[in-house]
């Protein structure tokens, strides 16, 4: 399994022999980055943002997730699971789904636009994540404070940091070097992405893994 970061929320995941799964594509004449040009089986949309949702940018007829549900699509199972109740009762507020994908016994779950710590009884719900996609970098999601509070809810085998500043983004977020301070963390050697042969080879204690993004 390969994970590759795009900016942003946004993720490829792909396998051989199975389908590949989108997350989160944005406009990157809202976000920054360079213009999406993907393919994929499968897109999961955390909310209506042309942050998170931007499905021009994905060809192949993919197969679109876009709220809580259990699905299979290709020997890919995919469970939404509804975050960020309506906040201080506002009507208008984004209502966020993270998304569990299971591809054959390794699970990653995406957090989308996450603003609120979910309850122990959600985390719960979803059983074992492998590798966390958790948004760090604050504004209308997780903060660095926030985002260590859920890795420890989680308590994954793999974090891969979103949602946050970088030199291409646009967006006004939080550095990187933020999130790794409250880690306990001076500094990480970013990686173009992410391999996982089996969930043998996953870490056992909780690793920080922060990925380049195309340039």
């Amino acid at each position: 399994m390969e994970i590759t970061w795009y900016g942003h929320s946004c993720f490829r995941i792909s396998d051989r022999g199975l389908a590949t799964v989108v997350c989160d594509p944005y406009d990157n004449e809202e976000v920054g980055y360079e213009p999406l040009k993907l393919k994929a089986d499968i897109v999961t949309i955390s909310h209506e943002s042309p942050r998170h949702k931007n499905l021009k940018a994905v060809k192949g007829d993919p197969y679109v997730v876009s709220g809580p549900g259990e699905y299979e699509i290709g020997s890919v199972f995919i469970t939404g699971l509804q975050t960020d109740k309506r906040r201080n009762n506002d009507q208008d507020s984004p209502i966020n789904t993270l998304y569990l994908i299971d591809y054959f016994g390794i699970t990653i779950v995406h957090l989308g636009d996450m603003m609120q710590v979910p309850t122990q009884s959600e985390v719960e719900s979803l059983g074992p994540v492998h590798v966390a996609l958790i948004p760090v970098g604050g504004g209308s999601s997780l903060n660095a404070t926030k985002a260590s509070e859920v890795i420890s809810l989680f308590e994954p085998n793999i974090v891969v940091p979103m949602h946050y500043a970088t030199p291409a983004s646009k967006v006004e977020l939080d550095p990187i070097g933020k999130f790794l301070k409250v880690m306990g963390l001076s500094s990480v050697e970013t990686t173009p992405s992410l391999k996982i042969s089996n969930p043998e080879s996953l870490p056992e204690e909780t690793q920080i893994v922060v990925l380049d993004y195309p340039r």
